[in-house]
C-alpha cells in the first residue's frame, strides 16, 4: 500500500537524486550505488520504481492505490488503479512555504509575484466560480492564453473540479486555435485581450470574438492585457473578468473533486502534419509522478529553488513549467520575444530571478553564440546550477560555448521527449556528464533502446527510438477514439507493442544518446511544433499556388532551415508580392513558423498513391544522398528530386563558406 510522507525540506546537502538512491535501497533492500544500476533497476522494476517515486515526491491522494501497475501491455497498461487523488493537492500541500510560487515577467518589464498562499486563494476562488457556472468532473475548460500565472491558476481550478484543460497561444488564429480546442467541446473559455512580442502590442479581441463563436462556449472570462479588455458586445457568450473573479475572499471549505488515477487532467495536441491536430488525453497520477521524477530527481528541483524554462502555451514545456510547482519549487513564466531587444534577454531573467534550472532552446543558444555574448561574464549566474535544452538537437558547438562562455560548473542537459508523454525520454541527471553533442542517459523509468527496421536492438548505429516497457504518462489515448485504434495506429503500428517515437537515434556503448532529428515530418522550429498542413491549408488556398511543400531541417552544423516550394498555378506566376502575401498570412498561423526561404519549382514529388514526400526529402535535405531514402519507383516523377538535390547541394556550399569563415577568425 502507498502512502503519502513528507520529505526534509529545503535544499538538501546531496542531490535529492543522490536521497532518493539511499530512499530506493533501503526501501527495496537494492544494490543501486550508481545511475546506471539506478535506471537499470528502475526499468526492471517499474511498479517498485514508480511507487518509490510516489512515496518519495510526497503524492497527495484520499485512497492510496491497490496496485501500481497490472501489467507490461502497450498499449493496455493501468497504472495506480483504485487511487483517488488531484493534481491540485501535491501542488498547494506547498501553501504554507515562504517566497513566491509563481513570479511573472512581461516583455516589458513588468513584474509580479503570486506567494504559495495567493496561489491557493486564487485556484479555489477560480474553482469556486467555475461551480457557478456548472462546471463539473468531465467537463471541459480551455485557454486561449500566455505563459503567465492566470493560465496556470485557471489550469489549476479546472483541475481541482475535475474538469480536462486544453490551451494554446494566442499567436494562433482563430480557426487555427478552433482546429485544436473545439475537439474538447469546451464549457468555458478563457483568454487574453492581447498579447506582447517583439516589442508590439498584438490585439487579440477580435480573434477571441471569433474563436469564441466557434467554440460554442457557456461563458467566457476575459483577461486584461496591456489596458486592453474583452467587451461584452463583441461576444455571444457571457463575459466575466478575471479580477473580478480572483477578488473575493479566500474560502477555507474548499476542498478538490477526488478522480481515478487516469481521470482526464489536461489535453495536449499532436502538430496536425496529416490533418487536423490530434488531442492526446494524460491521466492526473501518470503525469504527478513523472514531474515528480523529472524535475525534482533529473533536474533537482525543491522548496526554495527556481525554474525558468522559456516556453509558450503551445508547447508540452508549459505543462512541465507548471510541474515544477509538485516540487515545491517557485516556477518562473515569461510572456514576450526571447530576443527582444536582444538575445541577452533571457540572460538577465536569470541572473534577475536568481534562476537555479533554465532551460531554452539550443536555437536561442546559438544565436547567441553567433552574437558574441558572454553570459558568465556579463551577468551574475553563480546560483545557475543546470541548463536545459529540448526542441532539438543541441550541436556540440553549443556544448563548447556553454562550458566557455556562460558556465564552467552549470551542465548543459540536452534532452529529448514529447508531447506524447509530456515529459522526457533521454536527458541529463546531476552527476552523469554528456559528451558534446549527446544526451547524457535514459530518464529513470524510461526502458529506451534504439531499433533498426527489423526491430533489432541496436549500439553504436543509427535507429528509431523506442520504449519497450510502459510509462505512467503514455497517453490515456486520444481526443475522440473511442476505440484506440487512432492511437495504436501512432506509436505501435510500426513494433507492436512496443512504442515508436519517431525520432532518428544513436545508443552509444557508452550509455551516452545521440539525437538526429524528428524520423516524421513534424515542423519543430525553437522547439514549437507545428505539422505542415497548417501551412498547406493557408498557402493551397491561394490563387497563385497550386501546390506546396514545406521541410523542417536539422542540418549537420546545428541549424534548422525550414524551406518551402511553391508550385505555381496554370498559366500562373509567384512573384514578390505573392510570396510577400504567404508570409503575411502564414504569420496569422505561427509567427514561428513562417519559412525562412521560398522556391518556386516545377513540381512537387509524390508517392504513387499522390502523398507528398515529406519525410525522405527531409532527408535529402539533410544531406542523406536520395537514391539512399527513395526508391525512384515509389516516385511519380522521379526528374522532380534534382531540385532538392540541388539545393541541398548549395546548402552545403555555405555551411562550408561558413565554417572556413569562422575558423579564420578564430585563428586570428
Amino acid at each position: 500500500m502507498l502512502l503519502p510522507i513528507r520529505i526534509d525540506e529545503g535544499v538538501p546537502a546531496v542531490t535529492r537524486l543522490e536521497d532518493f538512491r539511499q530512499f530506493v535501497a533501503r526501501r527495496h533492500r537494492v544494490s543501486v550505488s550508481s545511475y546506471d544500476e539506478l535506471h537499470s533497476w528502475s526499468v526492471e522494476h517499474p511498479d517498485h520504481f514508480w511507487e518509490s517515486v510516489w512515496e518519495f515526491g510526497g503524492v497527495r491522494c484520499s485512497r492510496p492505490p491497490d496496485t501500481v501497475l497490472d501489467s507490461h501491455a502497450m498499449p493496455g497498461a493501468r497504472w495506480f488503479e483504485g487511487a483517488r487523488l488531484n493534481y491540485v493537492d501535491t501542488v498547494l500541500a506547498h501553501r504554507d512555504k515562504p517566497g513566491p510560487a509563481v513570479i511573472s515577467v512581461s516583455e516589458d518589464g513588468s513584474r509580479a509575484e503570486v506567494s504559495w498562499e495567493q496561489l491557493a486563494d486564487q485556484v479555489v476562488a477560480v474553482a469556486v466560480w467555475l461551480r457557478t457556472q456548472g462546471v463539473a468532473s468531465g467537463d471541459r475548460v480551455v485557454g486561449y492564453v500566455t505563459n503567465s500565472a492566470e493560465t496556470i491558476i485557471a489550469f489549476l481550478a479546472t483541475a481541482a473540479v475535475g474538469a480536462t484543460w486544453a490551451c494554446c497561444a494566442p499567436d494562433y488564429g482563430a480557426r487555427a486555435a478552433r482546429d485544436r480546442l473545439a475537439q474538447l467541446e469546451p464549457t468555458v473559455l478563457v483568454a487574453v485581450a492581447s498579447y506582447r512580442f517583439g516589442g508590439r502590442v498584438h490585439d487579440r479581441r477580435k480573434e477571441v470574438s471569433e474563436l469564441a463563436g466557434l467554440l460554442g462556449v457557456r461563458a467566457v472570462v476575459g483577461v486584461e492585457r496591456d489596458g486592453l479588455r474583452l467587451a461584452q458586445t463583441d461576444l455571444t457568450a457571457p463575459l466575466f473578468a478575471w479580477e473580478d473573479i480572483t477578488a473575493t475572499a479566500p474560502i477555507d471549505s474548499f476542498t478538490t473533486v477526488q478522480v481515478p488515477s487516469d481521470h482526464p487532467l489536461w489535453v495536449l495536441f499532436t502538430s496536425g502534419t496529416t490533418g487536423k491536430p490530434k488531442g492526446i488525453v494524460h491521466g492526473h497520477a501518470g503525469v504527478v509522478v513523472t514531474h515528480l521524477a523529472l524535475l525534482g530527481l533529473h533536474q533537482d528541483l525543491g522548496v526554495g529553488e527556481n525554474l525558468f524554462w522559456h516556453t509558450t502555451t503551445n508547447w508540452m514545456l508549459w505543462n512541465v513549467v507548471v510541474g515544477a510547482l509538485l516540487t515545491g519549487a517557485t516556477t518562473v513564466t515569461y510572456e514576450g520575444s526571447p530576443v527582444h531587444p536582444g538575445p541577452e534577454r533571457l540572460w538577465q531573467l536569470v541572473e534577475s530571478e536568481r534562476v537555479t534550472v533554465f532551460g531554452t532552446s539550443p536555437g536561442h543558444l546559438q544565436l547567441c553564440r553567433d552574437e558574441g555574448i558572454k553570459p558568465g561574464r556579463d551577468f551574475e549566474l553563480l546560483h545557475l546550477r543546470r541548463i536545459a535544452v529540448t526542441g532539438a538537437p543541441a550541436a556540440p558547438s553549443i556544448f563548447q560555448w556553454v562550458s566557455e562562455a556562460v558556465s564552467t560548473t552549470a551542465p548543459l542537459d540536452s534532452i529529448s521527449g514529447g508531447t506524447d508523454v509530456v515529459g522526457a525520454f533521454l536527458g541529463g541527471a546531476p552527476g552523469v556528464d554528456a559528451a558534446p553533442g549527446r544526451l547524457a542517459a535514459a530518464v529513470l523509468g524510461v526502458a529506451a533502446e534504439a531499433w533498426d527496421d527489423s526491430g533489432r536492438a541496436v549500439i553504436d548505429e543509427v535507429g528509431e527510438l523506442v520504449i519497450t516497457r510502459p510509462m505512467p504518462s503514455m497517453p490515456i489515448g486520444f481526443l475522440n477514439d473511442a476505440d484506440g485504434s487512432d492511437y495504436a495506429a501512432a506509436y505501435f503500428a510500426t513494433f507492436p507493442g512496443v512504442w515508436r517515437h519517431g525520432d532518428w537515434v544513436t545508443r552509444h556503448s557508452d550509455g551516452g544518446w545521440t539525437v538526429h532529428g524528428r524520423s516524421d515530418s513534424t515542423l519543430n522550429r525553437h522547439g514549437v511544433r507545428l505539422g505542415s498542413a497548417d501551412l498547406y491549408d493557408v498557402v493551397e488556398s491561394d490563387e497563385a499556388v497550386a501546390e506546396a511543400l514545406v521541410l523542417g531541417v536539422e542540418r549537420p552544423d546545428g541549424s534548422y532551415r525550414m524551406p518551402m516550394f511553391l508550385v505555381p498555378t496554370l498559366g500562373g506566376r509567384i512573384d514578390d508580392a505573392v510570396i510577400a502575401r504567404l508570409r503575411e498570412r502564414l504569420r496569422e498561423v505561427s509567427p514561428r513558423h513562417v519559412p525562412d526561404e521560398f522556391h518556386v519549382v516545377s513540381g512537387i514529388p509524390h508517392t504513387r498513391t499522390g502523398k507528398k514526400l515529406e519525410v525522405p526529402l527531409k532527408r535529402v535535405m539533410q544531406g542523406a544522398p536520395a537514391d539512399s531514402v527513395l526508391s525512384p519507383d515509389a516516385v511519380d516523377d522521379p526528374a522532380l528530386l534534382d531540385q532538392f538535390r540541388t539545393l541541398a547541394a548549395s546548402w552545403d556550399e555555405q555551411e562550408a563558406r561558413g565554417a572556413m569563415t569562422n575558423t579564420a577568425r578564430t585563428s586570428r
